[in-house]
């Protein structure tokens, strides 16, 4: 997200660098881009979501891994029972032959925990890149309207930061900040049951630690 912040933000200074005195008569507002998008109830129901489907798959996961430790255990039961000297020596064989089909079905489940691992944390990021790309769309929309509608040629994030981590707007008023405007707006539409944007307390001083 702040990669699409940091190029929106370039931007912008670059349109304000390019454009001489014509800046001069420009009218500048000021969005906090993250205040927004964390606020936004669509993002709360896509966090949710997301834990949930995370949930699934470290169940699945999991599942995967206890039948590799059983198989895995059975391999070094076979391959112990193998060695056993108080058997003939056809049936030693016969138990090394098992413990070796064993030991390849140890292995092709490795591979596929691994393989599963992967899709899941592939899956993942697509379905935070998706969500992410589509609120922001929504709160761009909704802040360009406002933005239109008020006579601002540009909007600044204060929430932007530069590539060394420092705030690209160090200073600002907030008399044009539509922040609480376009948040308001976007909210308009949240079902009743929709928790609203938690605001973090200071942590008191006696706080026990999880």
């Amino acid at each position: 997200m702040k990669k699409l912040l940091r190029k929106l933000v370039l931007g912008s200074l670059l349109i304000t660098l390019l454009g001489g005195s014509a800046g001069a008569q420009s009218r500048v507002g000021t969005v906090d881009l993250r205040k927004v998008f964390d606020g936004y109830w669509k993002k709360k129901l896509a966090d949710a979501a997301l834990k949930e489907r995370q949930a699934d798959m470290d169940k699945e996961h999991a599942s995967l891994v206890s039948d590799w430790k059983k198989a895995k255990e059975e391999y070094q039961t076979l391959l112990g029972s193998a060695n056993d000297q108080t058997v003939s020596g056809e049936e030693r064989d016969k138990r090394k032959q098992l413990a070796e089909g064993r030991f390849k079905q140890v292995k092709e489940m490795e591979e596929t925990i691994t393989q599963y691992e992967r899709t899941a944390r592939t899956t993942i990021e697509e379905q935070v890149r998706r969500m992410r790309e589509n609120i922001l769309a929504e709160i761009r929309s909704v802040l360009n309207a406002k933005a239109k509608s008020a006579g601002y040629t540009m909007v600044f994030d204060t929430a932007a930061e530069s590539v060394s981590s420092t705030l690209v707007v160090v200073y600002t008023n907030n008399e044009n900040d539509l922040t609480a405007a376009v948040l308001e707006q976007l909210n308009a539409t949240a079902p009743p049951e929709t928790p609203a944007a938690e605001e973090k307390q200071p942590e008191k001083k006696d706080s026990r630690k999880k």
